[in-house]
């Protein structure tokens, strides 16, 4: 068995990590939580103790600061703290230098999102063969276990492709995975994760169809499903970290991913993105001071993880795969759904960060167990889905399946048509408030049920026409509609 767990990090989705391993660590051994802010590792620690998730009293839970840039000072932390498994929660950018550290002091390395370059954007498919795959034959040669994207999306959801070819299909035609949050936060605009890397991700669409990889606009193809407990959400075709290596290890003609996105949400990601905002690349300001748009966003949004106290209603993550089984045609759907405020209950967390940070410490679990030990680099997708999933279901991320009639309403489809016919079906509209931005917002959560009219701004409603007026109407609407 492999003891004693780094976590690098101290976000949200860490926060989450932490708990969770600390209710483990009779498995997992002693914990260091490390980041460049260790206050943020001690307020981690002081929730845990405050909440009484440490299983085993007598385990360490300590913290250190970390710049894991810094790949010697990586290596020292590893081998100080007697570290088996390095948990890699930070953002994307360390995940070379800490996976270079793995390979030196021979830890297990697991992360959750694939590596990027701060100076480029949503890279060419597969992205993983930049980065993390020009390592491989250096893991396998040392029999180190490297276990890639293993959260929720990417995660979860690559473990649902393995269940479904396991279990489910003799041949799988299509795979449509679908992340909605039918949540509230309370704030006028926040993104539920690292602002940075959530508006990175939705520069470029990149997705598998037909075997190939395809470009679209980002927001430009747009459906309606009706999800389990969230009910009917708006969901946009997008690029994804899971394709990469899905289109590699999942035998199917297409792999698509949806994410959902309210009206609200495009409206300021389309302002943003269209005045320069969200622009990576630093720019020159009139003093001649250098400054990053998008890093300037990133520090006026909240931090994901204040958004929690405040955040009702659910999530829902899944896969909708297409197929046929026993030469039968065969749809079904693989999911699982969240509860904000119940995350918060257990762990003081929203349920965005909750489904993030449950599965790596699961991953964690089965490699210290030896169950998942494949001394090679692998994405999840690879290994066996049926420990892993069986474990999520008893430490708070339960799977459901569900059986489709196929082509009846709970059907999905999700074959992408001409761009100028997706373009025309997705328009967001948005309704806006220049005195009180809230107004706005009120309404069209009163609108799906989210909140009450409560304390909101009367607006006057259209009388009814008379007879006489109405009949005057009338001659002119045809008249009208003769030119």
């Amino acid at each position: 068995m492999k003891k004693n767990l780094l976590i690098i990090g101290a976000g949200g989705v860490a926060h989450v990590a932490a708990h969770k391993a600390a209710m483990h660590n009779d498995i997992l051994g002693d914990i260091c939580i490390a980041s460049r802010t260790q206050a943020k590792c001690d307020a981690i620690i002081a929730s845990i103790r405050k909440m009484k998730h440490l299983k085993k009293r007598s385990g360490k839970l300590y913290s250190r600061q970390i710049d894991c840039l810094n790949i010697p000072a990586t290596v020292k932390l590893i081998r100080d703290t007697k570290s088996e498994i390095v948990l890699n929660l930070g953002q994307a950018f360390i995940n070379m230098s800490v996976l270079e550290a793995c390979l030196e002091t021979g830890a297990v390395y697991l992360d959750t999102a694939i590596h990027e370059d701060p100076d480029k954007v949503c890279e060419t498919p597969p992205w993983y063969a930049n980065y993390e795959w020009k390592r491989k034959k250096r893991c396998g040669a040392k029999g180190l276990t490297a276990i890639l994207g293993v959260g929720f999306d990417p995660g979860v959801v690559n473990a649902y492709c393995a269940l479904a070819k396991k279990h489910y299909f003799d041949k799988i035609d299509t795979i449509d995975i679908m992340d909605v949050n039918a949540g509230s936060h309370g704030r006028y605009f926040a993104t539920n994760f690292d602002p940075e890397i959530n508006f990175r991700e939705f520069i470029k669409v990149w997705t598998w169809i037909d075997r190939q990889w395809k470009e679209y606009p980002t927001h430009a193809v747009k459906r309606v499903y009706d999800f389990p407990v969230a009910g009917p959400c708006p969901i946009y075709l997008n690029g994804h970290d899971e394709l990469h290596s899905l289109s590699k290890y999942i035998d199917a003609n297409s792999i698509r991913f949806w994410m959902g996105f309210g009206n609200h949400y495009i409206n300021v990601f389309t302002v943003l993105r269209t005045l320069g905002f969200l622009n990576h690349l630093p720019v020159k300001l009139a003093t001649g001071q250098e400054v990053v748009p998008l890093k300037v966003v990133r520090a006026l949004l909240p931090d994901p993880q204040t958004l929690a106290p405040n955040y009702t209603g659910n999530t829902c993550i899944g896969n909708f795969c297409k197929g046929w089984k026993n030469g039968k045609k065969r749809e079904v759907f693989i999911y699982q759904v969240s509860d904000h405020k119940q995350a918060f209950l257990e762990l003081g967390s929203q349920g965005i960060s909750y489904t993030a940070g449950v599965p790596p410490v699961a991953a964690a679990i089965l490699v210290a167990q030896g169950i998942w030990d494949p001394q090679t680099m692998v994405n999840v997708e690879e290994l066996d889905p049926d420990p892993f999933i069986e474990l999520l279901n008893q430490i708070g991320l339960p799977t459901e399946v569900k059986e489709i009639k196929p082509g009846s309403k709970d059907s999905f489809d999700g074959t992408v048509r001409d761009l100028d016919v997706e373009l025309a079906d997705s328009t967001a509209a948005c309704i806006v408030s220049a005195a009180n931005p809230r107004i706005a917002l009120d309404r069209e959560a009163q609108a799906k049920g989210l909140v009450r009219a409560a304390k909101l701004v009367k607006v006057p409603k259209k009388a009814k026409p008379t007879a006489k007026a109405a009949a005057k109407a009338k001659p002119a609407a045809k008249s009208k509609a003769r030119k």
